[in-house]
């Protein structure tokens, strides 16, 4: 057994087996819709508990982004090597990095750790949805040459696809090929190719054993679609960490999605958040209901 996941079984044996954790990597959003504390949600709403490392400070909004302010990248490497000494994750989710010197850190600290890589879910965010450059060409390349060895799985939108793949843009039809780019590059790496730019929201995905599907989705109507990636990529993590196989991860991570889009409220005058907690929300209602019909 890889000592990192022994370590993670002791931790769960010292708390009673009560819940497993998450670990999530990735910029704050103030508006809560993306980042670390959309990811946190996600992790609450499947059981999971979830540790963060803030990897950048945003001044954003439903309306975009403004400015990103990164961390120090020592202390990124610092903030995960002290929560490793304490609690071993059952699973990591990375979003933005910010930097090559943070995607690199990040890197030879996964390396160095031995983490299992089938547990570790990328989630590559380059740029914003308003169109605000989240990491640069640098930290790409950084990205691909030293972070992809030490993933199992990455999550790349359509934009983000064509710039890992340099291929400019990327349509429908060309999606295959390109994730197959992604993985040849890469042995052992699984892409899911999300696909909500698409007339049909459908997402590719193609695991390390060359298998390869597509995941058919469904139209939402709905202004609250900010950090849909992020909510996926968490998802599918803790589809992962629930020990499901990786296509009934993916497919549980979409309807997931789905269903939190359509359950969402609107929140400021941009683009909103999901309802990430509606499951929560759903079975606090049920439990009030049958409260009232025993008195």
């Amino acid at each position: 057994m890889d000592q990192a996941a022994h370590h993670g079984q002791e931790n769960r044996a010292a708390l009673g087996g009560s819940r497993p954790i998450a670990l999530t990597i990735a910029g704050f959003d103030p508006s809560s819709g993306a980042g670390i504390s959309a990811d946190l949600k996600v992790f609450a709403a499947h059981r999971v508990y979830g540790m963060a490392c803030i990897s950048a400070l945003t001044v954003q909004s439903t309306l975009g982004v403004k400015r990103v302010e990164p961390v120090r990248a020592g202390q990124v490497r610092e903030s995960l090597e002290c929560l490793f000494e304490d609690v071993v994750p059952d699973g990591v989710k990375m979003g933005m990095l910010a930097t090559p010197e943070i995607v690199g850190e990040v890197s030879a600290f996964l390396s160095t750790s031995r983490f299992p890589r089938e547990k570790i879910v990328l989630d590559p965010v380059i740029r914003s949805s308003s169109g605000k450059e989240l990491l640069s060409p640098g930290g790409v390349k950084r990205m691909v040459e030293e972070l992809f060895p030490c993933v199992g799985w990455i999550t790349p939108n359509l934009d983000e696809l064509a710039v890992l793949t340099q291929a400019g843009s990327v349509c429908r039809e060309g999606i295959p090929e390109a994730a197959a780019r992604l993985r040849e590059a890469c042995p052992g790496l699984n892409v899911l190719v999300t696909g909500g730019h698409l007339e049909r929201p459908d997402d590719y995905l193609l695991l390390s054993s060359g298998e390869s599907f597509w995941v058919e989705g469904e139209w939402v109507r709905t202004n609250s679609t900010h950090g849909t990636g992020c909510a996926l990529s968490s998802a599918l993590l803790c589809g992962l960490i629930a020990g499901k196989n990786p296509e009934d991860a993916v497919l549980a991570a979409k309807a997931w999605v789905t269903q939190a889009l359509r359950e969402a409220y609107p929140v400021g005058r941009g683009r909103g958040p999901m309802n990430h907690l509606f499951s929560l929300e759903n079975q606090a209602g049920c439990a009030s209901i049958s409260a009232r019909d025993s008195i």
